[in-house]
């Protein structure tokens, strides 16, 4: 596996991925790596690697954690892929983390609290910077996803910035949704908030081993009763300690074999982002005179809204460039 990496990386442009690409789909973490930089950063090898990928997925169970900071989301990831490990399941973790203001990449913090599995070849953990993008996610996560999906990974994990505000665009990635909380933190009123203890699976209260742990999990559980769909599982789990990792991955498992993944519903999800992407690029694209025109008219009455919306969408459809 080696030498196709090696000949990969001696190699430049798209011609060079049929070398590595049969590494890749063999689990490789060498073609792995290079597979997800590509269609993070977006390189041309980026959409070669995704149409040869189409056919691979939907095998991996794809497990959300998301929630407030401070819920302790990095410590119990890594304890939950540990347990994972115990169970010969293969992961990949997408630890979606700030972007640096001066560089704009990840920040690192939830690779660093992970660290343990490092040596672990059943285990490759990718941080990705949100690069500003809202719902506590990176604009390519669902492609990450995707990669690791079809090379061979038993489950992806994939953790949020934990905004706090707007973390249920994981519901549209995740086959499992696990909300973490921590006692005391008004995290179950947080949760109403944000909209999050509506799309949960599992709510987890972390840090079981402080003060009010017990109250706030009958609190979850109350609330959890009340909203739409039924109630949610809600255990209490000490991350540090390892106390209730192994009944939340079984409570993960066994919702995962109830919800079936969906390989067409998570392909619907990227063309869908894909096109998004595509209208925002265009849309800073577009030239700050037409839009002032556009603009102007609306203000002055002589065009309507509605009117000047559907033109810069035909200028957008327009421009977009044309398949080769």
């Amino acid at each position: 596996m080696q030498k196709h990496a090696e000949s990969a990386t001696s190699e430049a442009g798209p011609e060079a991925i049929p070398d590595w690409l049969p590494a890749l789909l063999a689990g490789d973490r060498a073609a792995l790596a290079r597979a997800i930089t590509a269609v993070e950063n977006e390189t041309d090898e980026a959409r070669l690697v995704l149409q040869a990928i189409r056919g691979r997925l939907g095998r991996a169970l794809v497990v959300g954690f998301t929630g407030a900071p401070g819920a302790g989301k990095s410590t119990l990831v890594s304890a939950y892929v540990a347990e994972l490990r115990k169970r010969a399941q293969s992961v990949g973790v997408v630890a979606v983390d700030p972007s640096s203001p001066l560089t704009g990449g990840a920040i690192l913090g939830d690779r660093i609290r992970m660290s343990q599995h490092a040596t672990d070849a059943g285990v490759f953990i990718r941080s990705l910077a949100s690069r500003g993008h809202l719902g506590g996610l990176s604009r390519t996560t669902a492609r990450v996803i995707d990669v690791f999906d079809a090379s061979g990974r038993d489950v992806v994990v994939v953790e949020t910035v934990g905004t706090g505000q707007s973390e249920v665009e994981i519901a549209e990635i995740a086959d499992v949704r696990v909300v973490v909380n921590a006692p005391g933190l008004g995290d179950d009123i947080q949760a109403i908030k944000a909209g999050i203890l509506e799309i949960a699976d599992v709510l987890v209260v972390n840090k079981s081993d402080l003060p009010y742990a017990e109250r706030s999990a009958r609190q979850l559980a109350a609330m959890s009763s009340q909203r739409g769909g039924g109630p949610v599982p809600v255990l209490q789990t000490s991350a540090m300690a390892g106390q209730g990792v192994p009944e939340l991955a079984d409570a993960i498992l066994a919702i995962g074999r109830r919800k079936r993944p969906d390989p067409r519903a998570r392909t619907r999800r990227l063309l869908q982002n894909l096109v998004l992407d595509r209208l925002r690029r265009g849309l800073s694209d577009l030239p700050i005179d037409r839009l002032d025109a556009l603009a102007d008219g609306v203000l002055s009455g002589k065009l309507d809204i509605e009117a000047a919306s559907f033109q810069i969408i035909d200028l957008l459809v327009s421009n977009l460039p044309k398949e080769k």
